[in-house]
């Protein structure tokens, strides 16, 4: 597999890679393994050849935007310095596994157009995209202040109710390290318009407001991501089709 990368690489531009694996586990003894591996697997993946920054997240019942966790989905975000190692390496080691005990998986490959803040204390995404009109994924992530759960939970149920109806979204998913304190939100849309349509109205814009206005997150990350590409399905089919169709 080495040679096949090197192979790869050769008069290609390095440019930094995020993959965000999702993996669906059914039954009892697949959904058992996925939680023992939230603390099983960051060995594996700490000794991941290319691997850069990382991070194995849970997820929330229904789409994920929830506190109650979901012991079915599940979900690896890693960085390479390229396509090539990113496609090849997130097909072997620990991926491999994860795939082999999931009942579906889908894993899409972004560029990062830009990013602010931090994730960890790092800055993680490497700026290499420039901004287009064509489609885009967002990403935010924040360590939620324990004083303020309840307010940020109890807004929670309408923007993801608000997300759901919006016809433009073509997949979402709230994802976590931590229930409760550590939620990240993953969406991908047709355009920036349509994206900013829905952040700026309703339940979103005044969440934004608040957590500019009291303080709610002890560290937050936002980041904007052009689709390169993506493997696998979920629910039976790539969501970048919804894409297509658009």
């Amino acid at each position: 597999m080495s040679g096949l990368i090197d192979t790869l690489r050769q008069g290609a531009l390095l440019t930094q890679i995020v993959s965000l694996s999702f993996y669906r586990f059914s039954g009892f003894a697949g959904r058992a393994w996925a939680l023992m591996m939230m603390g099983g697997a960051r060995w594996p993946l700490a000794r991941m050849p290319d691997i850069g920054f990382w991070k194995l997240c849970g997820s929330g019942t229904g789409e994920g935007f929830t506190p109650v966790p979901n012991t079915g989905v599940y979900a690896i975000l890693a960085t390479w310095p390229d396509a090539a190692t990113a496609q090849a390496r997130t097909q072997e080691g620990i991926f491999a596994r994860y795939t082999r005990r999931a009942a579906e998986n889908w894993t899409v490959f972004l560029t990062t157009q830009t990013a602010r803040g931090q994730w960890s204390g790092q800055a993680p995404f490497e700026v290499s995209t420039p901004e287009t009109t064509g489609p885009l994924a967002a990403l935010t992530r924040a360590t939620i202040k324990p004083r303020i759960l309840t307010r940020f939970w109890g807004r929670v149920p309408n923007i993801s109710a608000m997300i759901g109806t919006d016809p433009n979204v073509a997949f979402k998913i709230g994802i976590g390290e931590v229930p409760m304190l550590h939620q990240v939100t993953f969406s991908i849309w047709p355009s920036e318009k349509a994206m900013a349509a829905f952040a700026r109205t309703g339940p979103h814009a005044e969440a934004i407001r608040a957590v500019r206005d009291e303080g709610w997150f002890r560290e937050e990350l936002y980041a904007r991501f052009a689709v390169h590409s993506d493997r696998g399905t979920w629910n039976g089919s790539s969501p970048l089709k919804k894409l297509e169709a658009a």
